[in-house]
């Protein structure tokens, strides 16, 4: 097997353990996940901040567990993080050093910016932004940073957190003024410079209120990472978050698992996105345990993937592309054959990286099975193809190989997925130069082509023959009536016989 790294977060609500194996010099993807309800904070906050026995048994159960689970795989190092409950703690220190003892694990206590910093880092990577701001809130922090045309430009941590509202005021009963009092009071150490149009959500707070919009919306995708929403459709949602009875939570398409701190983070996230001045929000599905991953995978790249790379992409090909398929030919014939038709049906240009993108995963679908593999192509990349797009990207990405074949639309999916995909005739068009050009690389051994429109007419042409391509093309689906003429540039030679 490759090699791979193991990632441990120690939360003040929870530790998890992420295996990341590494394809190429840019490729990466998860290959485990473990999660513990560790909760080593419980009881810190009314005890002056020491971690309590019922936490530190919790979470020595849970490291050991965690260390057994990598010895299954090929891990060459093991990353541990701490945040806000062992920082926190006058006995944190210790406790590190009696599982350094006990379970030969070296765990590093990172102080609030640098959590901040690892979710930035996540979010810049594996997210389609430029701007923003990255708001975290754990069980006893909420971390912050500021991204500027793709760089991050500062971090800040505030000492609120879920579990420290919740034992400070929601377990006392007491007032729901008074908690919000408490935390305007923190947030406004918040630097002047963290403002923001658009936040980035990360934790499991922002997570879950979005899997909450998703549902109340009846959203078409589950996929939690990239999707975003106006932050004032929702206030009404958060208000009857932060104000209701535990039993009532169950209404408001929450998980029951989170209903113990869903609504103490509810305030918190408010007031925060109050503060920076926020108007959108983008969730993301990456946060410190992909930061801490690529701070070190990165660390010969200044921290980024180049701006050629999409990760996805290119764990996908590591894994499931076919190394006879050479894509850069195929690019520039798709840039020719999309400028036709940009110019004379009125699109966009936008939908040309998406376009690419599906040329560059054509070919997927074949490592499983070649009979249908279009349809196999589409599954796995609206699993795997998660970062670094939106959501319609991802959507029209998988559509296009989807219609691969003699179809280039189907109602049932344009149904299902219409308010995230172009209009149908556009998307006909799209799916038309798709599987144009899918064919005529996959049925020859031609590596260019020349495209002409004379009216309603397409004319191909070539320095080869054309013969077996010619077969296939004549099946495929074609727009507005749409007729096609093939040339084949060079003669059957002479014979005599």
């Amino acid at each position: 097997m490759l090699p791979c790294i193991a990632v441990i977060d120690i939360g003040s609500n929870s530790a998890r353990l992420v295996i990341y194996q590494e394809s190429s010099q840019y490729g990466f993807h998860l290959i485990c996940e473990r999660k513990s309800k560790v909760r080593i904070g419980e009881g810190a906050y009314e005890s002056k901040g020491h971690l309590q026995p019922i936490g530190i048994n919790r979470a020595y159960l849970a490291l050991k567990d965690f260390i057994n689970t990598t010895k299954h795989y090929p891990v060459s190092k093991i990353l541990c993080v701490a945040t806000s409950a062992l920082r926190d703690a006058p006995n944190g220190l210790e406790f590190t050093q009696w599982i350094k003892k006990e379970l030969n694990l070296d765990i590093e206590i990172i102080d609030g910016k640098k959590e901040a910093l690892f979710g930035s880092i996540a979010a810049l990577n594996l997210l389609p932004i430029k701007n923003g701001v990255t708001i975290d809130i754990g069980g006893g922090s909420s971390d912050i940073s500021l991204i500027q045309d793709s760089k991050i430009i500062d971090t800040f941590s505030l000492n609120l957190g879920t579990v420290r509202v919740k034992e400070l005021f929601f377990d006392k009963n007491k007032s729901l003024d008074e908690a919000r009092a408490f935390i305007q009071k923190e947030i406004i150490k918040l630097p002047t410079h963290f403002k923001g149009k658009q936040a980035i959500g990360i934790g499991g707070t922002a997570r879950t209120l979005s899997k909450g919009i998703m549902k109340l919306k009846s959203y078409p995708l589950d996929n939690i990472h990239a999707f975003s929403y106006q932050i004032e459709e929702y206030q009404e949602y958060f208000e009857n978050i932060a104000e209701a009875k535990p039993k009532l939570l169950q209404y408001l398409f929450l998980p029951k698992g989170r209903f113990d701190t869903i609504r103490e983070g509810t305030l918190i996230w408010q007031e925060i996105l109050r503060q920076i001045e926020a108007k959108k929000v983008i969730t993301s599905g990456v946060g410190v345990r992909e930061g801490v991953f690529l701070h070190d995978f990165l660390k010969n790249d200044n921290l980024q993937f180049p701006k050629h790379i999409n990760p996805s992409i290119q764990s996908m090909l590591d894994r499931f592309g076919e190394q006879h398929v050479k894509v850069e030919k195929r690019e520039k014939s798709c840039q020719k054959l999309f400028k036709l038709f940009r110019e004379s049906e009125n699109i966009e240009k936008k939908y040309l990286n998406e376009l690419l993108n599906a040329i560059h995963l054509s070919s997927i679908g074949y490592r499983l099975n070649i009979y249908k593999s279009f349809e196999h192509t589409f599954y796995m990349t609206m699993q795997e193809f998660n970062y670094g797009i939106t959501h319609k990207e991802l959507l029209l990405t998988a559509t296009l190989l989807r219609f691969g074949g003699k179809e280039l639309y189907k109602k049932e999916i344009y149904q299902r997925y219409k308010e995230l995909l172009p209009k149908k005739d556009t998307l006909k068009y799209l799916s038309f130069i798709y599987t144009i050009i899918t064919t005529l690389f996959d049925q020859t051994a031609i590596k260019d082509f020349d495209f002409e429109l004379e009216g309603d007419v397409l004319v191909i042409s070539a320095k080869g023959s054309l013969y077996l391509a010619e077969e296939k093309l004549k099946e495929i689906e074609r727009p507005n009536g749409l007729e096609l003429k093939i040339i084949d540039k060079k003669k059957i030679p002479k014979y005599n016989f």
